[in-house]
């Protein structure tokens, strides 16, 4: 696979920029156990771990190079249940993405990120069961032509968030992270 341009984004206090490499993991689950011991909750770290080890798994099956999320402990942090993972969207050999980005204007409602047509937008919700609870997982999905490209490889960064039922789609709180995700990824720019 060809070579990822550097990009950045600004992002909320707190948060970093990670890869999914062993040793991103293990610094995570460093950072967990020690946050579990000071809490006295030793016991939930076996569960966490088992949780992080399953995400990074996943991220890795999924093609993600790297993830935004609030690792950084401290009182500035914006701590909300979320992250950005990025990842590559290739369009088949010889083809660009433009019929992609035609089925998710026409099917899926995307539009242009705050007018800017360089990046897509699109959101996408999904009810599943964690235990007992019923939760609605969000991701808004934005994609944006890698330059030099010419219009066959993307960058994806699926912002992912949940909410209960009893949260309405449109409440203040997640028009509120829709709104923060929006604002990170526009600032993106490629070095």
């Amino acid at each position: 696979m060809p070579v990822v341009p550097e990009f950045e984004l600004e992002l909320p206090d707190g948060w970093a920029r990670h890869g999914v490499d062993d040793a991103s993991l293990e610094a995570m689950l460093a950072a967990a156990k020690q946050r579990c011991m000071e809490a006295h909750a030793v016991h939930l770290y076996a569960e966490v771990k088992g949780q992080l080890e399953a995400a990074f798994a996943s991220m890795r099956k999924g093609g993600v190079f790297a993830f935004f999320a609030p690792t950084t402990p401290g009182d500035e942090t914006l701590a909300i249940p979320s992250s950005i993972n990025a990842s590559i969207r290739s369009g088949e050999p010889g083809q660009t993405l433009d019929n992609l980005v035609r089925t998710l204007i026409r099917d899926h409602g995307a539009t242009p990120l705050l007018g800017d047509h360089r990046t897509l937008r699109v959101e996408k919700e999904k009810t599943t069961r964690v235990g007992t609870e019923t939760v609605i997982n969000h991701s808004v999905v934005y994609l944006t032509p890698i330059p030099g490209a010419k219009r066959r490889r993307a960058l994806s960064l699926v912002a992912g968030f949940a909410r209960t039922p009893d949260i309405d789609a449109d409440s203040e709180s997640i028009n509120s992270v829709r709104l923060l995700f929006d604002a990170c990824v526009s600032t993106l720019q490629w070095r």
